[in-house]
């Protein structure tokens, strides 16, 4: 018995099977092909002086936008930085409302021509950051000093901050109180063996030996704390006696110059009213007759 050669029997439910799977492949080809197009933020940081704080994270953009949310630990999020291209977010303003809170941001990128409302964005997630442990001290400067005689006085510059209270601005010392402490080096200028002061104000009155030249700096402390305890070094200042003395000849010879140009007017104006009174009598009408 032979078999039939004629044409294959056609079979429409298979071929309108097979374009429904090759659609359903290219659909997931292309969904695919988008998402990848999206790069995760990474290597989020904070970095934060005197309360100052910007969110740092890496990789820099292509063809993808940056937005930054920031939360309390138990708070709502809010956006601070909306579909940027940097790959920073300054948030000092919400976390100046309360330092001694712990917060959380998250990243979320999105390709930039990404109209689709469909779920969420993806996101990535910072370490939890509490300002009042973790913000790093800046470098303090030295407002003023004096040395007299076997006293050295020194006035540490109070750093001002972006923590408000009863709308004004505080001060570094302010926002730590007890909790920050000033240690001071100081050294002769002829020696390298260097002392330590410390106080917890910003000023220094310490005994030092008459007719040296002392050089010194200041580091801001926090003991209490287990990171970032202190801050770097303030530049180094001396005294120089010689400019004391210059300045102290100065005062003096100025006090005797103003008192020697008070003599010289006093007795120009008695020399002056001399001669007025002579010829007033000359010519009064006694004298004339």
């Amino acid at each position: 018995m032979s078999t039939p050669t004629g044409p294959p029997v056609r079979c429409p439910e298979a071929a309108v099977a097979r374009t429904l799977l090759l659609g359903w492949v290219l659909v997931q080809m292309a969904g695919a092909s988008g998402s990848t197009g999206v790069v995760l933020a990474y290597n989020l940081t904070w970095k934060s002086i005197n309360f100052k704080t910007i969110l740092e994270w890496e990789p820099k953009p292509i063809n993808h936008v940056y937005t930054v949310q920031i939360s309390r630990k138990l708070g709502n999020w809010k956006n601070k930085c909306f579909s940027t291209t940097d790959t920073e977010c300054d948030v000092t303003d919400e976390i100046v409302k309360d330092v001694k809170e712990t917060y959380l941001a998250r990243v979320f990128s999105k390709l930039v021509n990404d109209t689709s409302f469909a779920g969420e964005p993806m996101s990535t997630n910072s370490p939890m950051f509490t300002p009042y442990l973790e913000t790093n001290l800046g470098q303090p400067t030295i407002k003023s000093f004096e040395h007299l005689g076997t006293k050295l006085n020194v006035t540490v510059q109070d750093a001002r901050t972006l923590v408000r209270k009863n709308g004004t601005f505080l001060s570094l010392q302010d926002v730590f109180g007890d909790d920050l402490s000033y240690t001071l080096y100081y050294w002769k200028a002829s020696s390298t063996g260097k002392k330590t002061a410390k106080s917890n104000t910003n000023e220094f009155l310490i005994d030092v030996d008459k007719g040296e030249n002392y050089c010194f700096n200041v580091q801001a402390v926090i003991p209490s704390r287990r990171v970032n305890q202190k801050s770097p070094e303030s530049p180094i200042e001396c005294t120089d006696l010689k400019k004391g003395i210059f300045k102290d000849m100065f005062f003096i010879i100025g006090a005797v110059v103003f008192v020697v140009i008070i003599i010289i007017l006093s007795v120009s104006l008695y020399k002056c009213r001399k001669r007025r009174t002579g010829r007033s009598r000359k010519n009064s009408p006694l004298n004339v007759a």
